[in-house]
């Protein structure tokens, strides 16, 4: 352990030490609602768009917790976070980015050939489509495994990609709420997937 380690990074420790040993629920909700607010603010300065920092700063988070079990108090658990939700940010961004060339941008700086060169048609071939289909299906089949409170969550998030605010309207509840009931239910659905894998290699 470093010894020159904060008294906070040291109640971080401490904090992780029970949620990986004792699976301790209060412990994970200690530490996200320390960082919650840093982490999306963070995210924020990076994207621009409030709904993107929200999403950003739970998957954030959903990896930290799922990767809890390999901190070690070298550093800070708060750097270590950080370090997560960057890259995290920075895959986005990276993504994001490459959605938005133009097709006909050049491929090399006063090169001629440009990206329509090299794209495929949009169009679905018979294959394609069918694979398309099933794995709709099997997102179904997965989706329907969660209960009904956290499978809505996720329709109305990523299915109709509504808004945290939009969610909390319709289904009048707080947007805290919100936000916490689609972070339980996309650690669920990751969970069911990855059982899913390991049992029927979907």
């Amino acid at each position: 352990m470093n010894k020159k380690l904060s008294d906070r990074a040291l109640e971080d420790f401490e904090l992780v030490r029970k949620a990986v040993d004792a699976n301790n629920q209060l412990a994970y909700a200690e530490l996200m609602e320390r960082y919650r607010d840093s982490i999306y603010h963070t995210m924020f300065k990076m994207v621009h768009n409030h709904d993107d920092a929200e999403d950003l700063t739970i998957e954030a988070f959903g990896k930290a917790f799922r990767k809890l079990h390999t901190y070690t108090p070298n550093y800070a658990f708060s750097t270590w976070l950080f370090k997560i939700a960057t890259n995290n940010g920075i895959d986005f961004l990276r993504k994001k980015r490459l959605k938005l060339l133009s097709i006909d941008d050049p491929l090399e700086k006063d090169g001629e050939q440009d990206f329509s060169n090299n794209l495929k048609s949009s169009a679905l071939d018979p294959e394609e489509r069918y694979i398309r289909q099933q794995r709709k299906l099997i997102m179904r089949t997965l989706l329907n495994k969660l209960s009904d409170k956290y499978r809505i969550m996720i329709e109305l998030r990523f299915f109709e990609e509504l808004s945290y605010q939009e969610i909390a309207e319709q289904l009048n509840l707080p947007i805290g709420t919100v936000k916490a009931q689609l972070f339980r239910a996309k650690e669920l659905l990751y969970d069911v997937l990855k059982k899913s894998k390991a049992g029927n290699a979907l």
